[in-house]
């Protein structure tokens, strides 16, 4: 399993508009082949940090999840809202196989 976590700090004046841009983004990516998992964490201290847990069964499906139009979509809309830039870390999902 091919796991990403995404870390994205969203300026504190668009953590509204971050979730709901991101919530149509989850949506769509459950339902794309080979998607296993896509969570959206927030911090319980700090709700401008947030980190989205992508899983896919493949290298291959991820990256076929970054050329869907509702991913495209997001990244447009979400662009200007972060504090800083996103930062993806790549890990090998263990379990469940």
């Amino acid at each position: 399993m091919h796991v990403t976590l995404v870390h994205v700090h969203v300026r504190p004046e668009s953590v509204d508009a971050f979730i709901v841009a991101t919530r149509a983004n989850h949506a769509a990516s459950l339902g794309e082949p080979g998607n296993r998992r896509f969570d959206v964490l927030q911090a319980p201290d700090d709700a401008s940090r947030i980190i989205l847990y992508e899983a896919y069964a493949s290298a291959a499906d991820a990256a076929a999840h970054k050329e869907t139009a509702h991913y495209l979509a997001w990244r447009t809309a979400v662009a200007d809202m972060m504090a800083e830039a996103r930062r993806a870390e790549p890990m090998n999902g263990l379990f469940p196989a």
